[in-house]
């Protein structure tokens, strides 16, 4: 998609070797896991606005010395960035009682809500005719960034999504995480989501970019957004 034709919508349009281009004015927050005594994730706390303006670009490389904002270090440390040639879904799903988990893998940034020190999502399907497990297990899931994790209540069902404002936050050492149902172009210009909630890498590990595949975490990346300046 040209330049000036993504500047006309709302949505994030990644550029080839270079940044997400975000245009129409989207929010840009910080937001950070809450964390109980024991290390486990328990929900989402926004922490901070960053001040970007309608159109702003997004580093994805992971070597801009302001972010999450680009400051152009792709043209010079070399960002290589091919994509699959198609960004389908796969998930397996995983029946229970009056509802399906469906899980996709390769896009688990490894979050960790979907899973305590005593249980997990997997383990808590095959219990869900206590509707008290099923409702634990439908909070865990809808906190899941990516949308690795969703649910449906039938196998033929659609997924049952969170109301998410559209909305870019931030993840301190981790990724982009688009909500909403964003438009997100790819190099093609051809529109390959429409989801609620995904995560785009910004470390520039990633082997599925322009989606997060949890890569971040081996490469060491650090980032405290809440320490960003604003945008050019």
């Amino acid at each position: 998609m040209p330049e000036a034709a993504a500047e006309r919508s709302v949505g994030v349009t990644v550029l080839p070797n270079g940044p997400y281009l975000v245009t129409g004015g989207v929010s840009l927050v910080v937001k950070s896991p809450v964390l109980s005594e024991r290390g486990e994730p328990l929900t989402w706390r926004k922490s901070a606005v960053l001040e970007a303006g309608t159109t702003y670009a997004l580093c994805r490389c992971g070597g801009s010395s302001n972010k999450p904002f680009c400051d152009g270090t792709h043209l010079s440390n070399g960002f290589d960035a091919p994509e699959p040639e198609r960004h389908d879904r796969s998930p397996e799903d995983y029946p229970g009682t009056g509802i399906v988990v469906r899980d996709d893998r390769a896009v688990c940034v490894h979050a960790g809500f979907c899973g305590t020190q005593v249980t997990n999502v997997w383990k808590m399907v095959h219990r869900t005719a206590d509707t008290d497990v099923r409702s634990q297990m439908i909070a865990m899931i809808e906190r899941c960034p990516s949308g690795a994790l969703s649910y449906a209540l039938t196998e033929d069902g659609e997924d049952l999504e969170p109301d998410l404002p559209p909305q870019i936050a931030v993840i301190p050492d981790g990724p982009l995480w688009v909500n909403g149902r964003l438009t997100i172009t790819d190099t093609a210009g051809q529109a390959i989501t429409g989801r609620n909630r995904v995560t785009l890498c910004r470390c520039g590990s990633s082997a599925r970019k322009p989606f997060c595949d949890g890569s971040h975490t081996g490469a060491g990346f650090r980032h405290d957004p809440t320490t960003a300046v604003k945008s050019d």
